[in-house]
């Protein structure tokens, strides 16, 4: 039995990224991929690591910080070994407000750090700004066409 499984982590304060993160599962199995949705608060390092196909929907709070659910493993992640995500090809979905300095900040962090880790960025980043629904979903979609591809 072949491998399916796509890990879906979200970062948010207000829901948007959660329910991002809820509508790519959806999508993903349309996609002949078994999502699974996960609080970044509720997962580990090794969790992400162990997972071949990762999609982060992360927001941006305040002037450019981490969402409290996020931080933890953010910190966990970036004191991790070099060589901690190979293996893992990702995308990131940054959630923001260009309304502040930082836009979209947390997402961009997290592709950076994946990458440094030694992921493999499989779609580069959308930063989205407060009317993301359409781009959103569009990126979703082709996002998952590349991961369903990925044995």
């Amino acid at each position: 039995m072949r491998d399916r499984n796509l890990l879906v982590i979200f970062g948010t304060e207000t829901g948007n990224a959660e329910e991002l993160a809820e509508d790519a599962a959806i999508m993903a199995a349309k996609h002949d991929l078994e999502a699974s949705v996960m609080d970044m608060e509720d997962i580990t390092p090794d969790d992400i690591s162990g997972s071949k196909r990762l999609i982060v929907v992360c927001s941006t709070w305040g002037e450019g910080e981490q969402p409290v659910n996020a931080q933890d493993l953010y910190d966990s992640v970036s004191e991790s070994d070099d060589t901690a995500m190979e293996g893992v090809n990702f995308g990131v979905l940054a959630l923001g407000d260009t309304a502040f300095e930082f836009f979209c900040e947390s997402g961009k962090e997290w592709d950076s750090i994946l990458e440094e880790k030694g992921g493999t960025r499989i779609k580069e980043r959308i930063d989205c700004d407060t009317d993301y629904d359409d781009y959103a979903e569009e990126w979703i979609q082709e996002t998952l066409q590349i991961l369903k591809e990925i044995e």
